[in-house]
């Protein structure tokens, strides 16, 4: 924490002045995305067919470093409520950046999430319990209340012009989604009975109010691509989180109906069974068609000169969704080729993953991640 110092007279007598974490001032939502993106990779490679020991190993380490990035951010974040208010809601008043404000819900969930499958080998079950149901707690309520108050913002606040809709509308309408994902790793804790079967149906009215509001939103986001052409080349990455309510819905109904059979009866156990597999594999099939044309447009940005912002962790969550989704259904298929899909999707993740960490290492280290932010980019670039 730097402190300045002012000369208060010609005797050269000094005082502090007041003390500045300048850093801090542009340190925003977005930057719980790094969490996310680390958690996601511990918790889909034990998800993965097989589960080999080194993997594990080395996804234990993941979850470590994820946890503890969640635990700086945080602080990161009230420090730049505490000392620079009048930027936080700056932030939260820019239809651009107000969007973040789900990762900090998705972070939360996910490194719970990540405890419980992995970070119990270290501290235990009980004690994964414990963490991921307060994480859990607070990453539902601040995501379903972010699901609210940005869409009213957007509406009321900000009122974005036509043809300016972006794929970041969609992560406070996600978050909701991961709840509903990650709940079922807590019913198998709770009492049998009532408390079972509301947490369980909690987590499938949370699925349906992600779902049809991303069925909402993404209508508009494509018809901003068709009328209005590609998004500005930094922007590009963000195509990639339309794969995160695509992915986490796919996991969401297989954990689901993993842990149906505790909570309600058996005819409602199987139907739960069976939508799992109606529903994932369709939406898969659009998942995997939209990584495709998010991946040529990547290629594209990428071949004419995009450099790299924070936005690049927009290759690491939602395509790990998407793992976790691909080996859910092998499981309850039974199909190989879905276990293949979630290795070749996981190798993906770990490669997107390893180069937005360093590229984000070497951007704090120099400095330029912790700056005011360009100007902004024209909407469109020139077609070749």
């Amino acid at each position: 924490m730097a402190i300045y110092l002012r000369t208060q007279s010609p005797t050269r007598t000094y005082r502090p002045a007041a003390l500045r974490v300048p850093a801090l001032r542009y340190v925003g939502p977005n930057w719980y995305a790094p969490v996310m993106g680390t958690a996601i990779v511990a918790s889909a490679g034990v998800a993965l067919p097989g589960d080999p020991g080194w993997l594990r190993a080395a996804c234990t380490v993941v979850w470590a470093l994820s946890a503890a990035l969640l635990a700086v951010v945080l602080v990161a974040r009230a420090g730049h409520w505490l000392l620079h208010r009048d930027q936080a809601r700056a932030h939260l008043m820019d239809p651009a950046v107000a969007p973040f404000y789900g990762c900090l819900s998705m972070a939360l969930l996910a490194v719970g999430g990540a405890t419980m499958v992995v970070g119990r080998d270290v501290i235990g079950h009980g004690a994964a319990v414990a963490v991921d149901a307060v994480l859990f707690a607070l990453g539902t309520v601040t995501g379903l209340a972010a699901a609210v108050v940005i869409p009213y913002l957007l509406v009321v606040r900000h009122r974005p012009a036509p043809g300016t809709a972006s794929p970041v509308w969609l992560l406070p309408l996600v978050a909701p989604m991961v709840s509903a994902a990650l709940g079922p790793l807590l019913v198998p804790e709770l009492p049998a009975g009532q408390w079972r079967e509301a947490l369980l149906l909690a987590c499938y009215a949370m699925f349906g109010l992600s779902l049809l509001s991303t069925l909402v939103v993404l209508p508009l986001v494509f018809g901003r691509l068709v009328h209005h052409g590609p998004l500005p080349l930094a922007l590009t990455p963000t195509l990639f989180l339309v794969l995160g309510p695509l992915g986490q819905s796919t996991t969401a109904v297989n954990q689901l109906a993993d842990a149906a059979p505790g909570a309600v009866g058996a005819p409602y156990a199987s139907a739960f069974a069976a939508f799992a597999v109606l529903y994932g594999v369709p939406v898969t099939g659009f998942a995997l068609l939209w990584l495709a044309l998010a991946g040529a447009m990547a290629v594209r940005a990428a071949r004419r000169g995009m450099t790299f912002t924070m936005t690049w962790w927009g290759f690491t969550f939602p395509v790990g969704t998407c793992v976790t989704g691909a080996a859910g259904l092998a499981g309850h298929t039974g199909l190989a080729a879905f276990g293949w899909l979630a290795v070749a999707l996981y190798v993906f993740l770990v490669a997107a993953w390893a180069v937005a960490a360093a590229k984000t290492l070497r951007g704090l280290a120099g400095g330029t991640l912790l700056v005011a932010p360009r100007a902004s980019l024209p909407v469109t670039v020139p077609a070749v």
